[in-house]
């Protein structure tokens, strides 16, 4: 298998890949890898499965910073994320192993799927009922625990292999599954998304598929630009900004779809 080198992302894009992908996070609420991971092909010159790599180690400082808001206004369940995690840290070493030996083409045309059910998500999100479930509840039953230890799972095959993080799979998955309300599947989420990713990196790094230095320096960019999309998101109804980032991932779509098939081509 032959991978192409990382000349292309220099510290400067790399900067500039935190800044875009960071301040659109922010500004919708939403991303992580389902944004950064096209912008590291696009603006940061990798191939899917290097973008995928840098995506998730990207995540961890994001998910660091991202959880202390929710911590600090309660709005984590902690035994869910401890169950979540269970899953996801065996799910993520999967996943990391599968994303060294997965056809480059395959990849691609998974992560399109991953930007489909991001654009249905979104739309749900702006023309549908929120859930009720706010506040941790205490012990959850057994087979609710099982079923969020296998969620955990999927959400870690999925981080490991394409880079994405818990947004895509445990934030929908806690709302429909567990009627977790949006702020409580989020924090919930990212507190599980720390030691996800730090197990599918470790993976990762040990492939020699991701620079640690230049993947901390995009997260760290991206956690602070992700501030400043955060204030300017107060400017923008949630049924708006959902219905905007459905627009973002649309454009997303047809680039990485048209570079799918350019890519068969040759």
């Amino acid at each position: 298998m032959t991978e192409q080198t990382d000349d292309s992302l220099t510290p400067p894009r790399a900067a500039l890949v935190g800044i875009v992908g960071g301040t659109f996070s922010g500004l919708f609420g939403l991303g992580g890898g389902i944004v950064m991971v096209p912008l590291l092909t696009s603006l940061g010159g990798l191939t899917q499965r290097r973008a995928s790599a840098y995506s998730l180690a990207a995540i961890l400082p994001a998910a660091i910073v991202g959880s202390i808001p929710y911590l600090t206004h309660q709005a984590v369940d902690l035994i869910a994320a401890g169950l979540l995690v269970v899953g996801s840290v065996i799910g993520a070493v999967v996943g990391a192993r599968l994303l060294a030996r997965v056809p480059e083409s395959l990849l691609r045309w998974l992560f399109v799927g991953v930007l489909v059910a991001g654009i249905v998500r979104s739309l749900l999100d702006a023309f549908g009922e929120p859930p009720s479930v706010d506040t941790a509840e205490g012990l959850p039953s057994v087979l609710d625990g099982a079923g969020m230890i296998g969620l955990g799972l999927v959400m870690g095959v999925a981080s490991g292999l394409l880079g994405i993080g818990g947004g895509q799979l445990a934030v929908p998955g806690l709302s429909a599954l567990f009627d977790f309300a949006p702020a409580l599947a989020k924090g919930t989420s990212l507190v599980a998304m720390i030691p996800t990713a730090i197990s599918g990196t470790w993976v990762n790094a040990r492939n020699r598929l991701v620079h640690l230095r230049m993947a901390a320096l995009i997260g760290l960019v991206a956690s602070a630009f992700s501030f400043g999309g955060a204030s300017l998101s107060v400017m923008l109804s949630d049924d708006v900004a959902s219905i905007a980032f459905a627009a973002l991932l649309v454009f997303a779509l047809v680039q990485q779809v048209r570079k799918a098939i350019e890519k068969q081509r040759h």
